[in-house]
């Protein structure tokens, strides 16, 4: 069920869509812009009842494919369309997740070499796809070295992690947290599941977490490190999304 505000916006939207659009030149003379909302039910193949509903405001289920099939008559772009969605609370099934790349996207290439604090990059798996040198230098069992790429499995397997991590345990479980969300975003990809499957063998605490279900977003917020080399240590993180890859993310820490 979605919330009133969303019914409201998803109603205000349809509507000004559906004046927008030309009618067929042999609706004659009218009085109203656009089409008629019997007229966009008949392109969308639903009733004129329904439609009303929805520009009402009313609290109505509407399905992926009868979104689909709207988005189509109003004629939507791409990011209307996914603006629709948002707004109907559903996740659109005809827009496929980006194909894995094997580099890391442009644009955190180029936020990262103008970053001189730690940051570093993520792809869906959690591997590291870019790092600063001060991410390096910080995290230099998972980075610096080149052992394990993989954010997961360097915490949750690399002893150097609960050195450098004071609560250890209470920051593992939240990174796993964080990783579900976005987990069940990419479960048509095979390796997300190798990967989970990989975990769940290597590291009881990972099983037992895992089963837990617990799913958190990737908020930021003070991170403490005990650097064997630099003492403690203690940063406010930031995630940034790719507009243009969502799958990646860039992580960036700031002295606190």
């Amino acid at each position: 069920m979605i919330d009133p505000d969303h019914r409201r916006l998803l109603g205000q939207f349809v509507r000004a869509h559906r004046e927008r659009l030309a009618p067929d030149r042999s609706a004659g003379r009218r009085r109203t812009p656009g089409l008629r909302r019997e007229e966009l039910a008949a392109r969308a193949g639903f009733s004129a009842t329904w439609c009303a509903w929805i520009e009402q405001g009313r609290d109505v289920q509407a399905s992926p494919q009868a979104l689909g099939r709207l988005a189509i008559a109003l004629e939507l772009s791409r990011a209307e369309r996914a603006y629709l969605f948002e707004m109907a609370g559903r996740r659109d099934p005809d827009v496929a997740a980006p194909e894995p790349a094997a580099d890391a996207p442009a644009s955190l290439l180029a936020m990262m070499t103008a970053l001189v604090q730690p940051a570093y990059g993520l792809d869906r798996l959690w591997n590291a796809c870019c790092w600063s040198p001060a991410a390096a230098q910080l995290f230099a069992g998972w980075l610096g070295d080149g052992r394990q790429r993989n954010l997961l499995r360097y915490v949750f397997l690399d002893p150097s992690a609960h050195v450098l991590i004071p609560q250890w345990r209470d920051s593992a479980r939240r990174v796993l947290a964080e990783f579900r969300a976005d987990y069940g975003r990419n479960l048509a990809d095979p390796r997300v599941g190798a990967l989970v499957a990989g975990l769940r063998r290597d590291s009881e605490l990972f099983a037992a977490d895992w089963d837990a279900q617990t799913v958190l977003d990737r908020a930021g917020g003070v991170r403490v490190f005990e650097h064997p080399h630099d003492g403690p240590l203690r940063f406010e993180q930031y995630t940034f999304t790719p507009p243009d890859r969502p799958d990646y993310k860039l992580v960036v820490l700031t002295p606190a």
